[in-house]
């Protein structure tokens, strides 16, 4: 039987050591003392069962791939950082088809992902040293499996966004529905969106061709580059989220994308565009719609201008919007038919918005209407007379519907710094 002899002591200055066997033996793996705990290097993907304890901080040297038939288990309360690094030299998790994580955190033990530069430590929520808006200073967590999206060219599966297009473990998509890819919860993915190329950034959580069967649930991203959460086709539900202070989009639904989000929080940031954007089907299979529910969404505004928009329906999208709450955003905010497509499809009824509510108290113009805030943009510009809106969404000065957010109370750093009183 093996013993590993190991140093388990704190330092402020980092001290690298070998962990061997008793009688001198192999190299087992170098980990280094970092402050409040031992680091270990992570330089080489995962093809076997592999487990990431909770005692030790685990430092993504490059892009690690969970392989096709293996399984990652990270317990509770452990924290993982992403070294710096952008294009092909861009630090991330993938989980490929066939590939599983099980990163099952818990309300006092959240699991952590975050950049080397933040000197968190084990046992603490909030970065004592990073601002909550400091992007791409690593990669993201990429999981994708064999779930079926509607493609370019009717492919059957397809390159994800944000991992270079000669590396084949970056393909999503299949026929498998109900494909399991692991379990997350609660988890917190913080200061990532590496750029790998132009406009080719990597989301705080990516989910491409993931199936019903996987469980994701208490998720939080904070300040990344690119979008928060995207799906990318796939079925899989997704419940108690949070996205704070993202660089683009803070939910992004793609390629005919067919699950629920349920009960989510969006705070926005100075450098945010939508709240949701939702783009449809890229192939001839057109016949899914995704749920979006009970959602309260902060936006940010300057004395009533820029902070993003609402809502901008896309590129043929079917979708279901449903009792959620907008507050704080701009004067010139709106939710928006983007084209054509998405205009037949609203008043065809596969564009369902119900329950919306929206504050607009804090602006000068105070006076908005729902009119004002729902916008056609093709070219009839009529699909608000064709089918008149639901009588549910309104303007209001106190919401009845919205997210509850003590989902999201004591394991996240949106709570800790106090942005949840608003809520």
């Amino acid at each position: 039987m093996r013993k590993l002899l190991a140093l388990a002591v704190t330092l402020s200055a980092a001290l690298t050591f070998t962990a061997c066997e008793e009688d001198g033996g192999t190299v087992i793996e170098e980990k280094e003392v970092l402050e409040g705990g031992i680091g270990v290097a992570v330089n080489s993907d995962i093809t076997s069962n592999t487990t990431w304890s909770s005692d030790s901080i685990y430092i993504l040297q490059s892009r690690i791939v969970v392989e096709s038939g293996a399984t990652l288990t990270i317990e509770p309360g452990t924290i993982v950082k992403g070294e710096a690094g952008s294009g092909a030299n861009a630090t991330a998790l993938i989980v490929a088809r066939g590939g599983k994580l099980m990163a099952k955190g818990t309300a006092t033990k959240p699991i952590i992902f975050t950049s080397v530069a933040d000197k968190i430590t084990l046992g603490q929520v909030a970065s004592p040293n990073l601002s909550n808006d400091l992007v791409g200073l690593w990669g993201g967590v990429i999981i994708l499996g064999n779930a079926s999206g509607s493609f370019k060219g009717n492919v059957e599966s397809f390159q994800i966004e944000g991992i270079p297009a000669d590396d084949t473990r970056g393909l999503y998509g299949g026929t498998v529905e109900d494909d399991y890819s692991g379990e997350i919860t609660y988890i917190s993915i913080r200061h990532g969106g590496s750029n790998i190329g132009e406009g080719n950034e990597i989301n705080g959580l990516t989910l491409g061709g993931v199936g019903s069967k996987t469980l994701i649930s208490h998720v939080e991203v904070v300040a990344n580059q690119d979008d928060g959460i995207e799906c990318f086709g796939g079925s899989v539900d997704v419940s108690n989220a949070i996205v704070w202070n993202v660089g683009d989009d803070a939910y992004d639904m793609d390629q005919d994308y067919k699950g629920t989000i349920d009960n989510f929080i969006f705070i926005g940031g100075d450098q945010t565009d939508h709240a949701m954007e939702l783009d449809g089907p890229e192939g001839d299979a057109t016949d899914a719609m995704f749920t979006l529910k009970n959602g309260s969404l902060k936006g940010w505004n300057d004395d009533g201008e820029g902070g993003g928009e609402y809502i901008d329906f896309r590129s043929n999208v079917r979708a279901k919007i449903a009792d959620s709450y907008f507050f704080n955003f701009s004067a010139d905010s709106d939710v928006e038919l983007d084209n054509e497509g998405v205009a037949t499809n609203y008043v065809d009824g596969k564009i369902i918005m119900t329950g919306l509510q929206f504050d607009v108290s804090h602006l000068s113009e105070g006076n908005l209407s729902v009119a004002d805030i729902f916008v056609d943009k093709s070219d009839a510009k009529d699909a608000f007379s064709r089918a008149q809106l639901d009588a549910t969404n309104q303007v209001v000065t106190t919401a009845t519907v919205g997210a509850d957010k003590s989902a999201f109370s004591g394991w996240t750093w949106a709570d800790a710094s106090g942005e949840l009183s608003d809520f």
